[in-house]
């Protein structure tokens, strides 16, 4: 670029006070070249190419203008397509900053009264004043507290009144954040409805996070039981679902055994993650919450300080209606008391809200039995057909129609002992339901809701096969009851000289219940003093004793 020599004009203002006078005049001033350098700061694939020479070429001033105009475009271009990957990668996270009942986790309302999170306008308003919303219970936890039975989920018993009723699909997609957040799952299951409990499709709530398996209520298992085989079971059963299963804990929330184990567990493998206890309605959640917090008190002032606002338990199905937070950890993470997955397939989905508390054992399980003959028997008629032609009654919720069965066969039935076990012949099963249901058949309780009911509409057909009259052939569990164990001979008649006809078959049985409720066939639970007796330890490879998880009690 040619330089030239400039040529200043300057004012008599802008020179020193020695150079002025009354008469002004112009000055030339010779100076040396100085080169200008411009940068730019686009890189030189994007430098703009002239459009032109001489008085047609853009100017210094038209390029900076199209430089800050293409520097806008890219901003905006940049802004949507961040847009777009928030609202795509969005996670629902539980929102604490909506006020909710400690008790229950719904959101505090002042304006309807039977329905979930009702709180009086005057208390409601003193608790906001003093920012105490964290130590509120709502009336229907009032309530529950106190033995009322009220459930607030549909298909459980009806919710007398109430715009806020709850459905169990809104309450499961309150757990649909879990698959996207980087969590720790404690997955709860009911030993007593272990199949009807397990929640099979886990993976679509806790996505690819690990899981704790723990058991509840396993004092409640018969006398004389021994927990080595029940882990073992419980072990063999959990592989076969393929899940991301740490470890098992069996544990009772009743006399706190296990749960040391839960709570180390869960302090090894949280590593600053929120913590979610999850299981199928009415699998003690609430009350494993509440031991869980007692023991980790003792040694975390977190975890007592939080033993004072605890979740509320009930026998009711749907007690806990929201994600209720618990500051139970002095280091990173949050524990997380979740709403109940309420699953059909249950027998609560079909009792009445009143009558729920007969399906839940208070005490430990004792088998009631039924079989026809014994050693000392001598009746020809029994002894040719055993209970072939024979109906089992268990209580109004389950009919088992005995089709074709050895004379020795004997069934068991482990349940809520609330629940009668009767026995009928078949073709005076039908008048027999119909006149002692509500009565002796219960649930339901009374003729009133016995007329409302809807009947057991529900066949499935079994045919159960044996190799071993040694041990029981299966159980039969009825999802949300109990489970019935099958012996093809009974143990008193395999420790006699009797001989039996047949070491191998196959047992026919006709199970009748309410139309949701589903029944299955499992390798029968070694319970009782008899179950460490038959029950055999599979021989593990070495790449599934790696892979298999650990059990504890």
């Amino acid at each position: 670029m040619a330089l030239k020599t400039l040529t200043t004009f300057l004012s008599p203002l802008s020179l020193p006070h020695h150079f002025t006078n009354s008469t002004p005049k112009f000055l030339k001033t010779y100076t040396n070249p100085t080169l200008i350098v411009c940068k730019s700061t686009l890189s030189p694939e994007t430098q703009f190419e002239s459009d032109g020479a001489g008085a047609a070429a853009p100017t210094r001033g038209d390029r900076f203008l199209e430089l800050q105009k293409a520097k806008e475009a890219a901003k905006v271009v940049l802004r949507d397509s961040k847009k777009k990957r928030k609202k795509k990668d969005k996670v629902l996270k539980v929102n604490t900053a909506v006020a909710s009942c400690y008790g229950c986790g719904a959101p505090l309302q002042t304006s309807e009264s039977d329905a979930p999170g009702y709180v009086d306008p005057d208390t409601y308003e003193l608790k906001k004043k003093h920012h105490q919303f964290k130590t509120v219970l709502c009336g229907r936890c009032r309530l529950l507290s106190h033995g009322h039975m009220i459930t607030a989920v549909g298909g459980n018993g009806g919710y007398a009144g109430g715009k806020q009723f709850v459905s169990a699909d809104e309450l499961r997609e309150k757990l649909s954040h879990l698959r996207r957040e980087r969590a720790l799952i404690v997955k709860l299951v009911d030993i007593v409805d272990f199949n009807g409990s397990f929640l099979a499709r886990i993976r679509d709530l806790a996505g690819a996070n690990p899981i704790i398996l723990v058991v509840t209520k396993v004092d409640l298992l018969p006398k004389g039981t021994d927990f080595n085989c029940v882990g073992d079971w419980v072990v063999e059963a959990t592989t076969k679902k393929k899940l991301n299963v740490l470890s098992v804990h069996l544990t009772s929330s009743k006399s706190l055994a296990g749960i040391v184990g839960v709570a180390s567990e869960i302090q090894k493998e949280k590593k600053g993650r929120d913590v979610y206890i999850l299981g199928s309605a009415n699998v003690g959640k609430s009350a494993f919450i509440n031991a869980l917090l007692k023991k980790m008190g003792e040694r975390d002032p977190a975890a007592a300080m939080a033993q004072k606002y605890k979740p509320i338990q009930s026998a009711v199905p749907g007690t806990t209606l929201g994600p209720i937070q618990i500051d139970a950890f002095l280091g990173g993470g949050k524990l997380y008391d979740t709403p109940g997955v309420h699953l059909h397939h249950r027998q609560a989905a079909v009792v009445h809200a009143e009558d729920l508390p007969a399906l839940a054992p208070q005490s430990r399980l004792r088998g009631q039995s039924f079989a026809v003959i014994s050693e000392t028997e001598t009746n020809n008629e029994f002894k040719s057909h055993g209970l072939n032609g024979f109906t089992i009654f268990w209580g109004g919720l389950v009919r088992i129609d005995l089709l074709k069965v050895l004379p020795e066969t004997c069934l068991t039935f482990y349940g809520p002992k609330s629940l009668q076990v009767y026995m009928v012949p078949t073709d005076k099963a039908d008048e027999f339901y119909q006149k002692e249901l509500g009565v002796t058949l219960t649930p339901p309780i009374g003729k009133q809701k016995a007329e409302g009911w809807k009947g057991l509409d529900r066949e499935r057909l079994l045919e159960i096969k044996f190799e071993d009259t040694e041990r029981p052939a299966s159980d039969v569990a009825i999802s949300g009851l109990g489970w019935i164990s099958v012996e093809p001979v009974r143990r008193s008649i395999r420790n006699s000289d009797i001989n039996l006809e047949s070491t191998s078959g196959e047992l026919h049985l006709a199970v009748h219940v309410p139309k949701p409720v589903e029944v299955f066939v499992r390798n029968p639970m070694p319970v009782g003093k008899a179950g460490a007796e038959w029950y055999q330890y599979r021989e593990l490879t070495e790449t599934e004793l790696e892979v298999r998880p650990k059990w504890y009690f």
